[in-house]
């Protein structure tokens, strides 16, 4: 017997699969990793096909050297999606299967934690009365039953337990425990559903995608459970994802009401233990609804009855590091394997999912009204230039400090939204116009102001703060935009008694942050909560009546065609977390751009009118969805090396294009807008195609540049950051 393994090396020249010899007392199977001889070393691999025959002379053949587990950990259903996406997203197989496993268990960090247990024996030997500390020990193990061995040692001593279990008075056995997640316990959530909850819920009953247009507050949650929970009384499993990790506390909470000891939870914040425990809870089926953010796409629960992804709109279920891939790909891979239902779900769909739902590629399912009966918040916009012109040059606008001065008086609570951390967005001297750069990356350096440090947002490397010019010499060092510790400081000086909240990136690295900042901010009363784009959708504190955007033109003039499209989708979904409970919210928009014709439609938040605009200017420029961008990008740590393959590679596109003159609207060579991040120089090639002959350039495309290159390159279709 014949087995045919992938190497698990993230190498171009290894990605394939190779052939080995079966040894005859070796009992393998599909899916299993093994260890194989590699050359002179000795390699993890993955079996993909075991067979009788093989494609090479035999005698040159090797044996599998070993087994790492007695089971498969690759399903036949992540199989077929590793090919599935090696082929449509060009990418290499070994850095696909690696999506499937927890990191640590695949490097062999982690393992199942087992723990040692000591209990009395049922009939014994009574030791003697001189032997005060066994007696001790006997007594105790006679009142708690069984205990830890290691407990017992330090509380009795190490000898006394040794002397017991030598005598046969105690037993010693092994049990495995297993690492949850910790989450806030509430009371079971079951609530009646609204007239036009319930018709969303009959409404989405057969194995096709809908998108779920509900407004925020419409009860969409409720919507999902209720399908989850008939999904189970089918016997079958579901699948929950969520774009943020700060919004997995709150969405587990309410599901373990709901579904108790059966729902498991991925995301990257786990620790490792607990991450591997959770992957093997719902390998052996033992989970039967798993609640994640993008990575549990690829979890490896079977007989999926429905796949939700909430809040379908959000960069962040596009992968933008190597391997590169869209979950709503995956999903709707994993949703054709296994017949299942789709829901795609948002109350600011993306501009593609509503053009789909519009074209009939997906059912729409509309909720426009909250649950709570109440008006959507009334949204202020506030002309900053104005405010300036009249003298207040503050961070906040008048009418911004008043309503947070109402908030304080009435004890309730608020949220200020701006989408930049840090104190600043750099430093920059006065007199000679030097910004302090990253040594490693094309990007301005952003000052932390708690920490007196200069720090870079992708590579995180850290620096001194400037205070003299190390260009000029000036000491008139200017701050640049600012972020959300600058907010916090000027909050405090203007409400010095009120508690105030800071949720970002640096506040939530460590373990349960997000949940630690949440449950703080929700028993503060009067508090003000500020934070990026993590405080801006899913959460629901029914005493938030007041939000404040300080920065609502930061993604608008982006160099992306979705700027406007996102900018549209951050006001809304923020708005939405005031006024959710009895009590009507306000929001507080400051713009240097009011006249802007998004803020018209978001301040009536008219997503259709947005839509329909949108959507004929795409159509009349040729962007997605009535085109595709492809995008190929090279690094490398030499530029000349880079910038010498990227040309050649883009001659050889050239001639794709006249071969396809009609289908290219667009095609250019460039440095990538940042040029160099971490010791790397990046340049790529752009290229904007119709549809109709998509699929065949985009082949092309991928085949040509392969023969090209031996620098790292990525392609991305559609990339959701074109910077």
């Amino acid at each position: 017997m014949f087995a045919k393994v992938i190497i698990d090396q993230d190498a171009k020249a290894l990605d394939r699969d190779f052939e080995y010899k079966i040894p005859e007392d070796m009992n393998l199977l599909v899916g299993q990793r093994v260890i194989v001889p590699f050359g002179s070393r000795y390699l993890q691999g993955f079996v993909v096909e075991i067979s009788q025959t093989c494609n090479f002379d035999e005698s040159k053949l090797k044996y599998i050297t070993r087994t790492l587990e007695d089971f498969a950990v690759i399903k036949p259903e992540m199989l077929k999606l590793m090919f599935h996406m090696a082929e449509k997203l060009h990418l290499k197989l070994a850095s696909v299967l690696r999506l499937f496993l927890p990191s640590e268990m695949r490097t062999g960090k982690v393992k199942e934690l087992i723990v040692r247990y000591v209990r009395l024996k049922e009939s014994f030997e009574l030791p003697s009365q001189r032997a005060k500390k066994q007696w001790e020990l006997i007594n105790f193990l006679q009142d708690n039953s069984e205990q830890k061995y290691s407990d017992m040692a330090n509380q009795f001593g190490a000898s006394a337990l040794a002397s017991l279990v030598e005598k046969n008075v105690v037993e010693v056995y092994e049990n495995q425990i297993f690492r949850a997640p910790t989450f806030d316990k509430i009371l079971n959530n079951h609530k009646t559903l609204t007239d036009l909850q319930q018709r969303a819920v009959d409404t989405i009953s057969q194995n096709k995608t809908y998108l779920l247009h509900g407004v925020t507050g419409s009860g969409k949650t409720e919507v999902y459970m209720s399908l989850i929970e008939r999904q189970l009384q089918l016997g079958k499993t579901a699948l929950m994802l969520v774009p943020e990790i700060s919004l997995t506390p709150q969405v587990l909470a309410n599901f373990k009401a709901r579904f108790g000891d059966e729902v498991a939870l991925i995301h990257s914040g786990l620790s490792a233990g607990e991450r591997f425990d959770e992957w093997k809870r719902i390998f052996f089926g033992e989970a039967k609804v798993v609640v994640g953010a993008r990575s549990a796409i690829f979890c490896p629960i079977e007989n999926l009855g429905i796949i939700v992804v909430d809040e379908e709109h959000e960069q962040s279920y596009v992968s933008e590091s190597n391997p590169r891939y869209d979950t709503h790909m995956i999903a709707e891979f994993r949703k054709g394997f296994n017949n299942c239902t789709l829901v795609l779900g948002s109350a600011t769909p993306s501009i593609d999912s509503y053009a789909k739902a519009i074209d009939g590629e997906y059912e729409l399912v509309e909720m426009p009204v909250r649950v709570n009966g109440m008006e959507m918040p009334k949204i202020l916009v506030v002309d900053m230039l104005m405010e300036m012109r009249q003298g207040n040059t503050q961070i906040f606008s008048i009418p911004l400090i008043y309503e947070l001065k109402n908030i304080v008086e009435q004890k309730k609570q608020a949220m200020i939204f701006i989408n930049r951390r840090g104190f600043s967005s750099f430093q920059r001297c006065r007199d000679c116009g030097y910004v302090a750069k990253c040594s490693d990356c094309d990007v301005s350096l952003v000052y932390h102001h708690y920490e007196n440090k200069l720090k870079c947002h992708y590579c995180g490397k850290r620096y001194r703060a400037l205070d003299i010019c190390p260009s000029c010499g000036s000491r008139d060092i200017k701050q640049g935009a600012i972020g959300t510790e600058r907010v916090v400081e000027e909050l405090r000086k203007l409400f010095p008694e009120v508690e105030i909240f800071r949720m970002d990136n640096d506040t939530t690295s460590q373990k349960n942050g997000h949940r630690k900042i949440l449950n703080e901010f929700k028993n503060a009363k009067p508090g003000i909560l500020v934070g990026t784009q993590m405080i801006a959708k899913g959460h629901d504190f029914e005493d938030v009546l007041l939000v404040g955007i300080v920065d609502a033109d930061q993604s608008l003039y982006q160099s992306d065609y979705r700027s406007i499209e996102r900018t549209f989708q951050l006001i809304t979904q923020v708005s939405g977390r005031a006024g959710r409970s009895a009590k009507q919210g306000k929001v507080i928009l400051q713009t240097y751009s009011p006249r802007h014709y998004v803020y018209r439609f978001a301040t009536n938040y008219d997503y259709k009118g947005f839509f329909k605009r949108e959507i004929n200017l795409r159509k009349v420029t040729n962007f997605p969805p009535y085109a595709r961008i492809i995008r190929v990008l090279f690094s490398h740590e030499k530029e000349n090396i880079v910038a010498e393959e990227c040309k050649v590679c883009y001659n050889k596109v050239q001639e794709i294009k006249e071969k396809y003159e009609k289908e290219f609207v667009y095609l250019d060579v460039m440095k990538a807008p940042l040029n160099k991040i971490k010791n790397k120089f990046r340049y790529q090639i752009m290229m904007r195609i119709k549809l109709d002959k998509a699929d065949e350039i985009e082949r092309l495309v991928f085949k040509s540049v392969d023969k090209n290159v031996k620098s790292s390159v990525f392609f991305e279709i559609n990339p959701n950051n074109l910077s």
